[in-house]
């Protein structure tokens, strides 16, 4: 998911100034793009530039605040929120397409320029953010807001402005504020470094067979074939990259070999060069003393503060309400799964977690005859993609135009002009493939925000979707599952959200929601990609033409609940785990595994799963934006599963009367309350009912 600037910098994620002695006039950061809708001109970019621009855009805002600060007319909302509003233009440019860039072609260069300038822009930050006289012209603002008579996205700003102040530090005592400072500054290079780490780990590690042995374990002539054509030599290659490893995990009959890869996997950063677990044990105790500076219990109450659960405890009862019918799930699949194993290798052999996805597979194949050989050709990668462009279409009105003529910033990027009826409102780039300079996973973000300018001009997005899907091969499409078929309509519906946005200020536009919301738009789409109508529209054989068969249809649907106690269970287990990282009052000495093992013992986990992401590797809290945040996967879920449920009770998928009301929704960020807009939406509270329905927990 796309980050604003600041929760970026807090992340250690985007990046900001430092200066080596370049010609700026040579710099294409410091001019105009001279390109269509203003996209910067990737291929002038150099990584020379970057330095440069950051310092310069650090220069100028500091300019900015400066010019509000000394400012000899009495606070106004003109002169003072929407002049903060609007500066650092040019540091939010260069720092969300190095943010960008650095996550899906990094270099070693890329990676240098991270550590030298996260620091940095933390501090800078903390310039603002702690400037005692720019939070008395905000707070002179704010305190007078009746008598102004701000309303709509006016007052909204104002006052998600003060509170981002006051969240940030400003009501910090002046003697805490140097430790503040470093509290930050810290935490952004840490942070930085575990996902690096990650990735190198990640990249690290091969599994390199002979053509004899890779053709033995039992994988098909499309996993052999992605494989030979990584591998060198002959040989075929199995890495720790998702459309790699978990094919390999679901089909391979040679357990040693099952279980080097699932080690391989589950022990990333845990050890040796790249291990996370002193930064974890950091990063966990700096974010609590940060959140008690600022007021909070834990690092989870100030967090959650700003969202829509508010508190620990309403997240804890959330996830452990499903919990115990996850649980209980699970254990039936593992009993289930056990017998197949004793029956393959005899009565002492012990289920393990090299051991779930395989029999998993076998199951689902015994029991729907449904396997991914079945399923894959349906679901070429062009298809589900125009199949998700046709549900927007459906539903919104807009249109997508491939325009290759657009600037590219790397030649696997695929440029659309999104139109709703002729005008382009948006600009979308789509990513799908592995490489080694792209983290592992599926996000969505922006290369820039939907705004109007201080000149009333409207300026478009630009939109990044990212996967890390199955490349094709010499004779074949990539091929979807059916998971990762969700996948992009679920990172499709996170643009959906950037692309429709109709807000006047930047910050609160578009994605710019608290973070258990933002996944509502993405997890509601995947509830289109999965219904017979709309896969009979997209889902179709990539040699034939012909449309997938209502058989194979109503296979996946009775599949569709199959599986759901590990994956539910792997799910909250990781969000609980997020929970009592962050949950944790007093300075705790974080011992890995320990502090894991604690954690899942106590909520019971099984040792046949573990967690969705061990603490090593789990990037989404430790670098990613996610800490105390994770739940919202599942908070979501519930508004989402709702929210198809009110198309479903209308009979119609694109009812046009709730298809404009959820565009309303989509399209005013935070400029309103997102659960006010949900409720307006659904005319009622959402219910928990329609999840566990669709997830088989009742």
């Amino acid at each position: 998911m796309k980050k604003t600037l600041l929760t970026i910098a807090c992340a250690a994620l985007v990046l900001a100034t430092g200066c080596k002695n370049n010609k700026k006039m040579d710099n294409p950061f410091l001019g105009e793009w001279n390109t269509p809708y203003n996209i910067p001109d990737f291929e002038k970019i150099k990584t020379e530039h970057y330095m440069p621009a950051f310092e310069e855009g650090m220069k100028r805002q500091k300019a900015e605040i400066d010019a509000i600060v000394n400012n000899p007319e009495a606070p106004t909302f003109a002169n003072t929120i929407e002049a903060l509003e609007y500066s650092g233009a040019l540091l939010n440019e260069v720092s969300t397409v190095f943010f960008n860039l650095a996550e899906c072609i990094n270099s070693d260069e890329m990676e240098a320029i991270a550590e030298e300038v996260t620091p940095l822009v933390a501090a800078h930050e903390d310039d603002i953010m702690l400037n005692d006289k720019l939070f008395a012209r905000v707070k002179a603002v704010y305190d007078q807001r009746e008598q102004l008579g701000l309303e709509g996205e006016q007052l909204r700003l104002l006052e998600e402005c003060y509170k981002n102040f006051v969240r940030n530090g400003a009501n910090v005592p002046a003697d805490k504020q140097a430790r503040f400072r470093e509290i930050n500054g810290l935490l952004a290079s840490l942070t930085l470094r575990f996902g690096n780490n990650v990735l190198a780990a990640t990249n690290a590690y091969t599994l390199d067979l002979d053509a004899d042995k890779a053709r033995a374990i039992g994988l098909t002539d499309d996993q052999l074939a992605a494989a030979f054509e990584a591998g060198t030599d002959g040989k075929a290659r199995f890495t720790l990259h998702m459309p790699s490893w978990e094919p390999f995990m679901q089909a391979c009959n040679d357990r040693e070999l099952r279980k080097q890869m699932w080690e391989a996997y589950a022990t990333r950063c845990s050890s040796g060069k790249y291990d996370n677990s002193v930064l974890i044990d950091s990063i966990v105790n700096l974010r609590l003393e940060r959140a008690q500076i600022l007021g909070f219990e834990s690092h989870a109450a100030y967090t959650l503060d700003d969202c829509l659960a508010k508190t620990p405890d309403a997240v804890y009862k959330c996830l452990m309400d499903l919990w115990t019918p996850a649980l209980k799930k699970a254990k039936q699949e593992r009993d289930e799964y056990q017998k197949m194993l004793v029956a393959d290798l005899g009565k002492d052999a012990k289920l393990q977690p090299w051991d779930w996805r395989y029999y998993c597979e076998k199951l689902r194949a015994e029991r729907y005859s449904l396997n991914e050989d079945v399923i894959r050709p349906y679901f070429p990668l062009y298809n589900v993609r125009e199949g998700a462009f046709t549900v927007a279409n459906k539903l919104y009105g807009i249109t997508f135009r491939q325009n290759d003529t657009l600037p590219k910033y790397h030649p696997e990027a695929i440029s659309y002009e999104v139109l709703d009826g002729d005008k382009v409102i948006a600009i979308l780039y789509m990513d799908f493939f592995p490489r080694e300079s792209k983290r592992s996973g599926a996000w969505m973000t922006n290369f820039r925000e939907q705004y109007v300018d201080k000149d009333g001009n409207n300026v478009i997005p630009i939109i990044q979707m990212v996967c890390n899907f199955t490349k094709p091969t010499a004779d074949k499409p990539s091929l979807l599952n059916f998971d990762q078929s969700e996948t992009l309509f679920h990172e499709f519906g996170h643009c959906l959200h950037g692309m429709l946005s109709q807000c006047h200020y930047r910050s609160i536009s578009g994605t710019n929601v608290p973070r258990d919301f933002v996944e509502m738009p993405s997890q509601v789409m995947e509830n289109w990609c999965r219904h017979p109508q709309v896969m009979k529209e997209y889902a179709r054989h990539y040699q034939t033409g012909e449309a997938i068969p209502d058989s194979l249809i109503a296979k996946i649907e009775a599949a569709g609940t199959y599986g759901q106690g590990f994956i539910n269970t792997e799910l909250l287990a990781a969000s609980l785990l997020d929970m009592d990282f962050h949950s944790i009052t007093q300075p705790t000495k974080i011992v890995l595994p320990d502090f894991e093992d604690n954690a899942m013992s106590k909520i019971g986990l099984i040792p046949e799963i573990i967690s969705r992401y061990k603490s090593p590797y789990f990037q989404h809290i430790f670098s990613g934006g996610y800490s105390a945040g994770y739940y919202s996967y599942t908070w979501t879920a519930i508004l989402d599963a709702d929210a198809f449920e009110a198309f479903r009770e209308s009979g119609d998928l694109y009812n046009p009367v709730l298809a404009k009301k959820l565009r309303y929704l989509l399209s005013h960020g935070n400029t309103i309350d997102p659960m006010k807009m949900y409720v307006d939406f659904r005319g009622k509270q959402p219910s928990v009912e329609p999840l566990k329905r669709n997830r088989g927990l009742i």
